[in-house]
């Protein structure tokens, strides 16, 4: 299937061709007609499958074949996305594929000078992508209008939840026509994603490319088993002995990552670290360093890395496993895309089986252990693993680590961590978000380091419920 038959107009497939896109991928292909359709959609596609485009580009036909009877344009189309990353990234492919479209379009979000966003709106805009933050910052100084949105669009919405944005979204389709057309996408259905889905969306086509816990076919997956002051020797010895030019780093904290990303610098290896608390220029540049080779790690917390997408990203390391589960699919999920072949490899000390065992779980595979001379000391973990029982990857009562020594040379040897039964799935007939009732938040939820500089960015909220029966 090409692009030519999806019923996209001659300037979009220009520009298509023109960035060597010829063939839509499978959440492309089964978005862009519905959307065109003028239907609502609740979409379940992991990051890197396409998605960006799966919505932009029908939007750009829909809004392309209307022309507004103003001469000043007015906002038809607001994408809501978690994080600025994502949010610039999403404009910059509303740019790309709109470029021979008259239509303007433009991008807000805390971190930077408000003023210059407020005299670009001032202009007319027929295209918004924000951050529900800084999009509340300028309907608080009235200086944003939007009752003629069309189309509303919600990107990476689980994320959004994750990070406390709930009492944000319901402020912002407060504000809103009822009579809209609406897209919500998400990585993963939890019961919240299916509240706001039954609040949001009327009549919605459902599209699912991949079940939540799959990671890509193309990724090849390892963990190396080791001791845990030994992790920053390791990490700078695969770099170098691999010849790694381009390598996605994750740490759970941001201090872990500034320390991380000094100590790869003392070893003459060029790093970058990105988090809540650097500004908004230095995430910029850091992100800007990374794709053009001037810097080859790039070391980053979960929520800075969000809405990272970088073309042929060959490596991705877990320096520290995620305490939640599905974060590994999301980490991993930035490699071994487009047919490509990508490695993730995840350094684990004894500490963190839990976790390990957890992500094995979940993704019904076991992961390939690697044992190296030097790095892992004579005590031998063995994680002996019953059902979970916790929330999200968090050990549950009947998880245990028992210890066990090698006296065969003082050294370590490969024993594999035994994995728990993977529990069958009875609900292949139910609708996805119906497949877990469990909340996905993490420690992360409602961080407020990111958006240091605008608070509302990133505001923490404990009530998630949607009021019974009302449809925003």
């Amino acid at each position: 299937m090409s692009f030519s038959i999806l019923g996209l107009s001659a300037p979009i497939l220009k520009a298509l061709h023109e960035e060597g896109y010829l063939n839509p991928t499978p959440i492309q292909s089964k978005a862009i007609p519905v959307i065109l359709q003028r239907k609502d959609v609740l979409a379940g596609a992991q990051t890197g499958t396409g998605k960006t485009a799966g919505f932009t580009l029908p939007l750009l036909q829909l809004l392309s074949q209307k022309k507004q009877s103003d001469a000043k344009p007015t906002i038809r189309a607001l994408i809501l996305t978690p994080t600025r990353e994502l949010a610039a990234q999403v404009g910059q492919s509303v740019e790309t594929y709109g470029k021979y479209l008259p239509l303007k379009s433009t991008v807000i979000f805390g971190g930077v000078g408000i003023n210059p966003q407020i005299a670009t709106l001032k202009k007319g805009v027929d295209i918004l992508t924000a951050t529900p933050g800084r999009l509340l910052d300028h309907v608080g100084q009235k200086t944003i209008d939007l009752s003629k949105v069309e189309f509303l669009i919600l990107d990476e919405a689980d994320r959004m939840l994750d990070m406390g944005f709930i009492n944000d979204i319901k402020k912002v389709l407060a504000l809103l026509p009822k009579n809209r057309q609406n897209l919500l996408f998400s990585a993963t259905f939890s019961q919240e994603i299916k509240e706001l889905a039954d609040n949001l969306l009327n009549s919605p086509v459902l599209l699912e490319v991949a079940r939540r816990n799959e990671t890509g076919g193309g990724i090849s997956q390892a963990v190396y088993i080791l001791d845990k002051e030994k992790k920053r020797e390791l990490l700078a010895h695969l770099i170098k002995d691999g010849s790694w030019k381009q390598v996605l780093v994750f740490t759970r904290t941001k201090h872990g990552a500034n320390k991380l990303c000094e100590y790869l610098i003392t070893k003459e290896i060029t790093a970058s670290a990105i988090h809540g608390n650097k500004s908004q220029g230095a995430r910029t540049k850091a992100l800007e360093d990374f794709k053009s080779g001037s810097v080859r790690v790039l070391v980053a917390t979960d929520i800075a890395a969000r809405g990272i997408d970088i073309d042929l990203l060959p490596h991705v390391v877990n320096f520290e496993l995620p305490n939640i589960s599905e974060d590994y699919v999301h980490r991993i999920g930035r490699t071994g895309r487009a047919g490509n072949v990508g490695s993730a490899i995840s350094l684990v000390c004894g500490e963190e089986l839990e976790y390990l065992n957890g992500i094995q779980r979940l993704i019904k595979q076991e992961i390939k252990q690697i044992f190296l001379d030097g790095f892992t000391s004579k005590q031998v973990y063995v994680a002996e693993v019953k059902p979970q029982r916790g929330r999200g990857n968090n050990p549950s009562r009947d998880q245990k680590i028992r210890t066990e020594r090698n006296a065969r040379n003082g050294g370590a040897s490969a024993v594999p961590a035994k994995e728990g039964q993977a529990k069958r799935d009875n609900n292949k007939d139910r609708k996805p978000w119906e497949k877990d009732k469990k909340s996905t938040h993490g420690d992360d939820r409602g961080q407020k380091s990111y958006g240091s500089h605008n608070k509302t960015d990133a505001k923490p909220q404990k009530n998630t419920k949607f009021s019974q029966g009302k449809k925003y």
